[in-house]
């Protein structure tokens, strides 16, 4: 073990208060996703949306389905958070006396969006009488309402989240409470290896994304599958190249010279990957979220992608790539795409 002042400090023992993860170098986690539940109901039900002409309220959360956590990489904090929301709301005109019922449904509440961008959608159980104003004063009112309640909530995160996170090393015991809190889509950009062209495309431009779901079959087991996506020399002979692949919570991701980037944000052995990827075309510092999933089906492996945050213009080239690059290839150099009797 090394000495005092010698060697790689990443490995260096400190005398620190909890006696692990030396200098913050590796990847700790804290689950925010109970939390996060608990709160954001709090800030929703009972929320007033009111006018001159119309009072209206958040009557009920019926689901909250995604999740929340607070990271440490490096001495950074990264939050990651995804939440899509489901509810209903109440409300009536002034000078009337009957109350109309409606749902909204939040589909994007993430670190990908500002509170400002996040979308609400609002209905309205009957579509008479006053029903669509109620449901338009709700839209073009209650939507920037709402949105000052998530402004609330991921600001009351990441003040819960960063204590203990990120721990005081031997000189900087009194730091714990202050270090940087960055941006996770910032943090994922430094990932990228130095021969990636210079863009000039700007930084923090809203874009239009969107979501690309598929599947494919193929003819070995989950766990073999899985190797596929997580040996380094696996990786390198079906991209044709060499690779950064560092397979651990927070490793960097760089194949094909560069032009897919991204780091493995999950990992559940021989069941599901999760990883922050962008391609070298994209807008600046943009990144999508893509999970992938291996079940057996029938002695052969389904693997099903999600990838969320696919920049619109890029979809079908992105959808593409996918096919070619990995699918066809995978088939291609392992024999993984024909049963051999």
């Amino acid at each position: 073990m090394a000495k005092w002042g010698e060697g790689d400090p990443r490995w260096i023992v400190e005398e620190r208060p909890d006696a692990k993860n030396v200098n913050n170098w590796h990847w700790t986690e804290k689950n925010a996703t109970g939390w996060s539940k608990d709160k954001i109901k709090e800030l929703l039900m009972g929320l007033v949306v009111e006018t001159a002409d119309a009072k209206c309220e958040i009557t009920s959360v019926t689901s909250i389905e995604g999740e929340a956590s607070a990271n440490n990489r490096k001495a950074k904090l990264i939050f990651f958070y995804e939440w899509v929301i489901k509810g209903e709301w109440s409300g009536r005109m002034k000078e009337g006396e009957k109350k109309y019922k409606g749902k909204f449904d939040v589909p994007n509440l993430s670190e990908e969006n500002e509170a400002d961008e996040v979308d609400v959608n609002f209905t309205v159980d009957k579509d008479t009488g006053d029903g669509p104003k109620l449901k338009e004063i709700m839209r073009t009112v209650g939507t920037g309402v709402m949105q000052e309640q998530f402004a609330k909530y991921i600001k009351t995160l990441k003040e819960e989240y960063s204590h203990n996170v990120i721990l005081p090393t031997k000189d900087e015991k009194k730091k714990t409470t202050k270090e940087e809190v960055i941006n996770a889509k910032e943090e994922m950009n430094k990932m990228m290896i130095s021969n990636e062209a210079p863009s000039n495309k700007s930084v923090g431009v809203k874009i239009a994304t969107k979501t690309l779901s598929t599947q494919e079959d193929f003819v070995c087991s989950p766990p073999e599958l899985y190797r596929v996506f997580t040996e380094k020399q696996m990786v390198q002979a079906f991209t044709g190249g060499p690779a950064i692949y560092e397979v651990e919570k927070g490793g960097r991701i760089s194949l094909m010279n560069g032009f897919v980037t991204g780091g493995f944000v999950d990992l559940e052995p021989n069941k599901k990957i999760v990883k922050r990827w962008r391609l070298k075309t994209w807008p600046d510092a943009h990144f999508s979220e893509v999970t992938l999933e291996f079940e057996e089906n029938d002695g052969n492996t389904l693997l099903k992608l999600k990838q969320t945050g696919v920049p619109a213009n890029e979809y079908e080239k992105t959808l593409e790539g996918w096919r070619v690059n990995y699918w066809e290839r995978i088939k291609q150099v392992f024999g993984y795409g024909a049963n051999i009797f």
